[in-house]
């Protein structure tokens, strides 16, 4: 599970990339992300075991109402949901099967948002510290595996597609940082890693040719970390659409406030979209919850970044789980107070562009 979940569940227990060299050095423009194609998106995977459980959302005057409505008042535009495999009932790391992620599809849709789909290609969290296979895969030769991973992409992306869901993002993993499904697509075997990632691709075309594939991992501001996996993308032929980081200055050792590394988030991404020739999106961020001021300082920060990347390739910023709130989900980077009603931070989506 990502670093700062796996972090966190002890507090619940106590792209298409052209198989040929990209672009080194595309033109800079004063061009910026136009506010009609960027997207302003949360993941809120979690809502619906908060429903269920009688948690109740309320907008800034008390009043209670749908936590997609005060979303989109705060100006979310799109909504994120991971998927994994077989899952278990725990409320925590279960859930977000295919019925229940086709579910919450069809939500985001009929509150004219849109859809990315984050596959997580285990039965519970991945991230850079855990990427479990899953059960029913166990005991799989590779060759196996290269059609576990395409069967089950197409399988959840036609179960989108016969709901009239055809997402505009997809990844292919979630924080594969170090690969994913180990042993097999662990990045100590880059050739096997890209192979498994384009299973993923070609079942997503397949099925919904428009949607656009991203690749994801950490440390957004890690221009090291960064160049290197997709240097080694590139070199054994992963596909991909967009280049995908995770930013959460909370977890970065030595630099905890966001003023201490949101430089080096923007030199990063623009050094990647212009070497790579791809988009750029923070598809996760998030900050302390009893900081808000701060948090929502470091989100609008967070969005004048990607939009500043040069030919409107900062395509957009993803909040993880802001309904999150604490008493419910013992996870202290949500955007929303105990008292059920969301905090200062999420204003940023709509402020972002203020000075």
């Amino acid at each position: 599970m990502k670093q700062h979940i796996k972090r966190a569940s002890y507090l619940f227990i106590a792209i298409v990339l052209p198989l040929f060299a990209p672009s080194t050095g595309r033109a800079a423009q004063n061009e910026t992300s136009s506010d009609s194609t960027f997207a302003k998106g949360a993941d809120i995977s979690w809502l619906p075991q908060m429903e269920a459980s009688g948690f109740k959302f309320y907008n800034e005057k008390g009043e209670q109402e749908d936590c997609f409505k005060i979303l989109k008042d705060h100006g979310i535009n799109a909504i994120r949901l991971r998927t994994f495999v077989n899952p278990s009932d725990d409320k925590h790391s279960g859930h977000c099967s295919k019925d229940e992620t086709v579910a919450m599809a069809l939500r985001a849709q009929k509150w004219g948002m849109k859809v990315m789909i984050d596959f997580h290609y285990s039965d519970s969290w991945a991230d850079p510290q855990k990427q479990v296979k899953p059960k029913a895969w166990e005991g799989h030769d590779f060759p196996h595996l290269l059609k576990d991973v395409y069967n089950y992409t197409h399988d959840m992306m036609t179960a989108l597609k016969k709901a009239g869901i055809y997402p505009e993002w997809v990844q292919v993993g979630n924080e594969i940082t170090w690969g994913m499904i180990y042993p097999e697509g662990s990045v100590k075997n880059w050739p096997q890693l890209a192979q498994l990632i384009n299973q993923g691709y070609d079942a997503v075309k397949a099925v919904s040719p428009d949607s656009k594939v991203i690749l994801h991992i950490d440390q957004g501001n890690n221009k090291k970390r960064s160049r290197q996996w997709f240097d080694n993308a590139v070199k054994n032929g992963a596909k991909f659409d967009i280049i995908g980081l995770s930013y959460y200055p909370y977890w970065l050792k030595g630099k905890p406030d966001y003023t201490q590394s949101i430089g080096e988030l923007g030199s990063n991404m623009n050094e990647l979209a212009s070497h790579y020739g791809k988009g750029v999106m923070v598809v996760e961020v998030g900050g302390e919850t009893n900081k808000a001021r701060n948090t929502y300082h470091m989100l609008k920060a967070v969005i004048r970044k990607v939009k500043e990347v040069p030919n409107h390739e900062g395509l957009g910023v993803f909040y993880w789980e802001p309904e999150g709130a604490k008493i419910w989900s013992h996870y202290g980077l949500s955007a929303w107070n105990d008292n059920g009603k969301p905090t200062k931070a999420l204003n940023a989506f709509l402020d972002a562009d203020d000075n």
